[in-house]
């Protein structure tokens, strides 16, 4: 497995965030954390990159258990795209996509052609090749999320952790954008709130509720109504698209 958890547990202070979670991600395939807010989601992806340290449990990239790895180690392999990233330095959009390099330079390291292929390379990504050298602050919402995930896809990753990264965005850049993260020959793991994108982009789901797995697998066999209903507290009907096979969601209002 490209990821593995066994177990895992996290607490803030006396409160359990996350609690007993073990989840598989096969390398190249695209899990989708679904669940309410406050379920756990965003720590857990903290967690897998060891921005917090477990309570107990095992996370491991491969062969390796986290807790053993070196933090380079770890920044060289797993790159992170926080729900809030932000920066308030006046730096060009450019600038801030090579900050993903800085896990693979040492600290007098000359830039060079690898570094500067990579940046250019993640900037066409995402469609911001033509606002490269555009001031940081100048971006719209969706832009500055884009010019993120950028950043993060010059860090050449292996796996790649999403929370929410969709935020800000209109229909048109949410469907480019998750098109974009599940057909990279990598390994993704995207917290989501949109059932029916995690349906129609994720190779298998992982609900979570108070910090537990409460089911996990593939889309159609893990949403159901009566799941939709425990878990998010809503009515919904559910059926199989015609036109893309997966399973979509009508939520009821009565």
């Amino acid at each position: 497995m490209s990821i593995s958890m066994r177990n895992v547990a996290w607490c803030a202070g006396s409160t359990m965030i996350i609690d007993g979670v073990s989840l598989d991600v096969a390398p190249g395939k695209t899990l989708g954390l679904l669940g309410p807010n406050g379920s756990g989601k965003s720590s857990l992806l903290r967690l897998i990159c060891r921005l917090r340290q477990v309570k107990s449990g095992v996370i491991r990239l491969g062969e390796s258990n986290i807790s053993t790895m070196a933090r380079r180690e770890i920044a060289q392999r797993i790159a992170l795209v926080e729900q809030q990233a932000t920066t308030d330095a006046d730096i060009s959009v450019k600038d801030v996509v090579r900050l993903g390099r800085t896990p693979h330079r040492g600290a007098l390291s000359p830039w060079d052609r690898t570094d500067e292929d990579a940046v250019n390379a993640a900037l066409e990504q995402v469609g911001m090749a033509a606002k490269a050298l555009q001031l940081w602050r100048t971006l719209s919402g969706g832009e500055r999320q884009r010019t993120h995930i950028a950043r993060a896809l010059a860090q050449t990753p292996t796996e790649l952790l999403l929370d929410e990264p969709t935020n800000h965005l209109d229909i048109q850049h949410q469907l480019e954008l998750l098109d974009l993260v599940t057909t990279l020959p990598i390994t993704s793991v995207i917290a989501l709130h949109d059932l029916n994108l995690a349906a129609m982009f994720c190779d298998s789901l992982a609900i979570l509720h108070g910090g537990r797995v409460v089911a996990a697998g593939p889309p159609e066999a893990v949403l159901t109504e009566e799941l939709v209903l425990d878990v998010f507290g809503v009515r919904a009907h559910i059926e199989k698209s015609a036109v893309h096979g997966r399973h979509y969601i009508q939520y009821l209002t009565r």
